[in-house]
């Protein structure tokens, strides 16, 4: 039987997101897991910690930045100039922030990513936009040189942005490429002797990029051997090369405006082979893998901005009176501190969980950092909206930090994958292990001949086991047992959502965003209520955490109950909504119902 056009269509998205996504290693991960039915406890229980003497180095290093920063960041004045001033760029390379996490052997401070987060937590609590500058030219600028570059490469560019003397950019986005970031139109054309290459192209939205020295640049090679067939490769590009055109050096937004948000062209611009950063035809494997080291910063950076709003917060409730009363004897308000509160704690754990898995040296963590970094933006924005309400109508006006904050904080749902692309991301990318087991077992139903047909003996044996057994959570304080018990029945139950969506919608279910967002929600927060558990079980075997515990343990209660609540309406709304009504609501407003009635739908 024929296919139609948008079977087609879809066989041929299927066969691109595969050729994107799962190439290369596939670990059965923390997400993964959940979405088979386990709950692979050693990524997150339990909680991860540094050494003692990393510890000290890092309290040294916090000390230093906490210090440097109050003498010298004015986020006000970064947000009226629209600019970072030198002196504070120099400051973050002095003290060691804008190379922290490379090695010493090339100039930087040799911190793990989970000491790096703690560090970027302090800046992100005070300013956005050196927050953002910071992750651009460290989490993702220089972070391409330090995985994929040669010696050579590292000797020659390295040496210089470890202290700021120099500045890195990551240039990916154009008019048709940021979250869908295999969509790079930008060309380079190999000369024919081999020894460069040509590019020409147009990339805005691009962070630090009039100020940086070195962008790493994506952009279109020919794939050898396959006339017509292009792939895309990562380039080291300098702005002082033959072509390169600066078109907006600042262009002006909404918020984060002390950030160098850019756009420039390349006509003809010649890059020499030796800057092809990575294997060639692999650029978006390295962008990919770059933005799941920006995704656990921007996490650590939001956390540090929801503890500001926290801290305004109790601090404005306690002082405000309104009918003979201070705010914080309000219950609404109070929900809204509590709630803060509660995401904090969750936004810290989360964050150093995904942190400690590239320190652990694990390769395939890309849907941990999409979760962490969906979750930390939407609770920072429900942060700032709180807080803003809380403080009322002075929040409106210029001498409140607030407005600055709360232009600050929208970009974050939008940056490094808008939150809408990564929750189809996490959904689909999740749901494809089980899909293959199921696939197998179908095939082999339709094909009982099959030579390979003990594969689907396999996969029906581990679907089987995960419907009938539910899986263990290794808390170990008795007082979270309970807790324990309830989010492992979750995965169970999650387990079974899923398989009945694969077995009720099969293939189509790639375009059912609704059903995808109840997943990867459910997903995240049983993610999000894992790494609570792991931090709050850690704390009381220690008996300490460092900060008051007993009001962030109570603040931990409250997250875990409403994190499980979340999940089980999550997971009932697969299958009661309101979906078909909204959606025929939203077609008739745009129209398309009209159109589809015409054409005898």
């Amino acid at each position: 039987m024929a296919l139609t056009e948008t079977e087609i269509q879809r066989q041929k998205e299927i066969k691109q997101a595969e050729e994107l996504l799962f190439t290369g290693k596939q670990e059965l991960g923390f997400a993964k897991g959940l979405f088979l039915g386990n709950f692979i406890a050693d990524w997150a229980m339990p909680y991860p910690k540094i050494s003692d003497a990393q510890r000290a180095e890092l309290d040294r290093a916090v000390t230093e930045v906490r210090q440097f920063l109050d003498e010298h960041l004015d986020p006000e004045a970064i947000d009226r100039n629209a600019v970072i001033p030198r002196e504070v760029i120099d400051g973050l390379g002095r003290v060691g922030v804008l190379g922290m996490t490379a090695p010493k052997d090339v100039g930087g401070r040799g911190f793990s990513q989970m000491m790096y987060c703690q560090v970027l937590e302090e800046i992100g609590a005070r300013c956005a936009s050196t927050a953002v500058f910071t992750n651009a030219h460290h989490s993702i600028g220089i972070r391409a040189l330090l995985l994929f570059g040669t010696k050579e490469q590292k000797e020659k560019w390295l040496p210089k942005l470890m202290n700021g003397e120099q500045l890195a950019a990551f240039a990916l986005t154009e008019a048709l490429a940021g979250s869908d970031a295999a969509n790079v139109q930008t060309q380079a054309q190999p000369s024919e002797d081999g020894s460069h290459f040509t590019l020409n192209g147009e990339k805005r939205y691009i962070t630090n990029a009039s100020i940086a020295q070195v962008l790493t640049v994506m952009a279109r090679t020919p794939v050898p051997g396959k006339e017509g067939k292009t792939a895309i490769t990562a380039f080291l590009v300098t702005p002082d090369m033959e072509g390169f055109e600066m078109i907006e050096a600042r262009m002006p937004k909404l918020g984060i405006r002390g950030t160098a948000t850019g756009r420039f062209r390349m006509t003809n611009v010649r890059v020499p082979k030796e800057n092809i950063l990575g294997p060639l035809g692999k650029g978006l494997r390295v962008a990919l893998t770059v933005l799941d080291f920006g995704r656990t910063t921007f996490g650590a950076c939001c956390t540090g901005g929801a503890r500001t709003c926290l801290r305004l917060a109790v601090e404005h409730a306690n002082t405000r009176e309104q009918f003979q009363k201070t705010l914080g004897d309000f219950d609404l308000v109070k929900k809204k501190i509590a709630r803060m509160a509660a995401d904090v704690y969750a936004m810290e754990a989360m964050t150093q969980v995904t942190a400690s898995l590239i320190d652990r040296g694990f390769e395939d963590y890309m849907l941990e950092t999409a979760m962490l970094k969906v979750f930390t933006t939407e609770r920072l924005w429900d942060a700032v909206n709180d807080c803003f309400q809380i403080h009322g109508g002075s929040a409106y006006f210029d001498d409140s930090p607030l407005g600055r904050m709360l232009r600050d904080a929208r970009i974050n749902q939008i940056g490094e994958g808008s939150n809408e692309v990564l929750i189809s991301f996490v959904a689909l990318v999740g749901m494809r292990g089980p899909g293959m087991e199921f696939k197998e077992i179908y095939d082999t139903m339709v094909k009982p001949w099959r030579q390979d047909r003990g594969k689907a003996w396999g996969a029906g044996l581990k679907r089987l086991s995960a419907a009938v057994k539910v899986p263990e959570v290794p808390v170990r304080h008795e007082s979270l047992k309970s807790y324990g018990s309830q989010l492992a029945r979750l995965v169970w139950r999650f387990n079974f959502a899923v398989n009945k969506a694969l077995i009720t919608y099969r293939e189509p279910v790639m375009d059912m965003q609704l059903v995808q967002e109840r997943i990867a929600v459910a997903a995240m927060e049983l993610f999000a209520a894992a790494c609570v558990l792991s931090r709050w079980d850690s704390e009381l075997q220690t008996g300490h955490n460092g900060r008051s515990a007993t009001n962030e343990h109570i603040a931990a209660d409250l997250f875990v109950k409403r994190s499980l609540r979340t999940i089980r309406e999550c997971l009932r709304g697969l299958s009661d909504n309101d979906d078909d009504a909204m959606l025929a609501t939203a077609d008739a407003v745009l129209g398309k119902a009209a159109a589809a009635g015409r054409n005898g739908a």
